[in-house]
């Protein structure tokens, strides 16, 4: 789920199918002239550049009304985070939400950028606001939960991921972050059998396969947990590096 080696933190550099939820974009080599509706695409294949030059041609023009301009910083502010901006990002996700206060992915969105900048506290604020608005919006309930688990709030945080796997069982993203709050928790077996679940939605997923080895380790299988350590790193080492950031070491 790669959106630019350059956007820091998880659920970027790794981890771009959390963001690309909200908006399908990725990096691709075309070099196609961008419609309009380019702005608002959600073909994958579209460059993140495409899409920056799109988005920025129609909010120029004065010519969309109020609620779809605000879509088109949304949008314009998810592809300059997917190369790492996160500066320009919030910045778009600022005049988005000044623009419709009630847009909960937008809400999201900038939650997602302070998070890359390593404000948790904003971070925590804007996904709050969004599932205010949309108490459904599973990737806010997602990313509060991993920033509260990273912080020590553990029970709010699991209280965040419970709730984002029950609007949407089954996502690998969401369960390596419970999976994560569980190795916090000392929860073995817990953090193993979410990794597990995790590994089986997304078989790439690094994080996942860190956090069961590191589990694997703890609960007594050296053999298994490095197996699946090797195995994270040779998927994505940032993954064990952002993770012994936030006291998972070996």
């Amino acid at each position: 789920m790669v959106l630019g080696a350059s956007m820091p933190g998880r659920g970027f550099a790794a981890r771009g199918a959390w963001l690309l939820s909200l908006l399908l974009v990725r990096v691709t080599s075309s070099t196609a002239q961008p419609s309009p509706g380019t702005c608002f695409s959600t073909d994958v294949s579209t460059s993140l550049d495409l899409r920056i030059d799109a988005c920025t041609s129609l909010i120029q023009s004065k010519g969309l009304s109020q609620d779809r301009l605000a879509i088109a910083f949304q949008n314009r502010g998810i592809a300059y985070l997917g190369k790492g901006d996160t500066d320009r990002a919030i910045q778009d996700y600022d005049q988005a939400i000044k623009l419709d206060p009630k847009y909960a992915n937008a809400f999201n969105s900038r939650g997602i950028a302070y998070q890359a900048k390593g404000d948790n506290q904003r971070a925590i604020e804007d996904y709050g606001e969004a599932i205010r608005l949309d108490p459904r919006n599973a990737n806010a309930l997602n990313g509060r939960c991993w920033v509260r688990a990273s912080l020590g709030q553990l029970q709010a945080s699991l209280a965040d991921c419970n709730e984002s796997l029950r609007l949407r069982p089954n996502n690998s993203n969401t369960l390596d972050s419970r999976a994560f709050l569980y190795i916090r928790l000392g929860r073995w077996n817990d953090a193993i059998a979410d990794s597990d679940a995790a590994l089986r939605a997304d078989p790439t997923n690094a994080y996942a396969l860190f956090e069961r080895g590191f589990a694997k380790r703890h609960n007594g299988d050296l053999t298994g947990g490095d197996k699946d350590i090797a195995a994270s790193r040779a998927i994505d080492p940032n993954a064990q590096m952002e993770l012994a950031g936030l006291g998972v070491r070996l």
